[in-house]
């Protein structure tokens, strides 16, 4: 699928772009692949770990159209990863969180159109379902935007489509990172929002693997869900440090108890496949009639019931605390 062609991820620096750098260069035979970010000492760090001679780094911000649109030209793959995501941090800077994350999706929307990319993908997250923080608002703000780009498209190749997931297990602002440097330096409690909450869990690698199937699958429109286990908080705790106590801190503001991927109201969109779930666009594209209910790997989906949540809470997947343990494990040797 990339063999030969040129990949671009803004954002690059970051965990997710690293990890997908590094899947694609095993992977794949790509002409180029562009780095697109804002922070110049990662880059230097990056280049030090990627010294191939495919590799280029733009430093660039998502909120410069114009930087974009230079960086972008040829690129045929794009990766939108660049976002602000500290939820307290969004709630202090509401501005710059909107200056990047919702126009900055349309600088990116308008720098693939100039360049006739080929594919789009935006990553979301599960704060973007039914949000109740700043970051989760802008997000499903930057969600509209790129599935209603595709109605923009006119006689252009470009098409867009977006993947909602939860926790990546390890990455930079993750709770396990946090917890291990708690545990390294001695600490004699780890400290918990709340006993009752949940998240979904996934490691970089699935989060990469899950994009890469995305690209293969979509029509254009799509906002792609993928079937991921729920952890409770407790029993992570308990893998991590069986043998300190916890305190309870309370939850930190704009912090939700469980997450939600698929919401209900969004039932009479939601097809359910083997590994994942589509939510349809709500607006029909002037320029296309997708079937959604067949991707283009020819696999099927079929509706949900109405009403239908994918909520970490009642998730019928949880992972045990041993599982925690052997989850937490694969993830840092997937990325080490």
């Amino acid at each position: 699928m990339l063999n030969g062609r040129c990949v671009m991820i803004t954002g690059g620096t970051g965990s997710f772009g690293k990890q997908y750098v590094r899947t694609i260069l095993k992977r794949y035979e790509p002409s180029r692949i562009v780095i697109y970010s804002r922070d110049e000492l990662k880059q230097f760090e990056m280049m030090q770990e990627f010294t191939d001679e495919r590799m280029r780094f733009f430093i660039g911000d998502v909120r410069d159209r114009d930087r974009l649109t230079q960086a972008m030209r040829g690129v045929d793959y794009l990766v939108h990863a660049a976002a602000l995501k500290q939820v307290p941090a969004a709630e202090y800077n509401p501005m710059e969180c909107i200056k990047t994350n919702v126009h900055g999706a349309e600088n990116v929307i308008h720098a693939a159109l100039e360049n006739e990319v080929e594919k789009v993908v935006a990553l979301s997250t599960d704060k973007a379902a039914n949000p109740i923080n700043l970051y989760g608002a802008t997000k499903l703000a930057s969600d509209k935007l790129f599935i209603a780009a595709n109605n923009i498209v006119g006689g252009l190749p470009t098409r867009f489509a977006v993947v909602r997931y939860g926790n990546v297990v390890g990455s930079r602002g993750s709770v396990v990172p946090f917890f291990e440097k708690l545990i390294a330096e001695g600490a004699e409690k780890l400290p918990i929002t709340h006993p009752e909450m949940t998240r979904f869990w996934i490691t970089l690698q699935q989060g990469v693997d899950f994009v890469l199937k995305s690209f293969e699958r979509m029509q254009g429109g799509e906002l792609f869900v993928p079937k991921i286990p729920s952890v409770r908080i407790m029993d992570l705790a308990k893998a991590m440090a069986p043998d300190l106590e916890t305190e309870i801190i309370g939850i930190r503001p704009g912090e939700k108890l469980h997450e939600v991927m698929c919401p209900a109201d969004d039932s009479h969109l939601t097809l359910e496949f083997d590994d994942h779930f589509v939510i349809r666009p709500s607006i029909r594209f002037h320029s296309q009639d997708i079937d959604y209910s067949e991707n283009r790997l020819r696999k099927k989906g079929y509706p949900v019931k109405l009403g239908f949540e994918y909520n970490s809470g009642d998730n019928p997947h949880f992972l045990t605390v041993e599982e925690i343990r052997a989850f937490n494990r694969r993830a840092k040797e997937e990325s080490s």
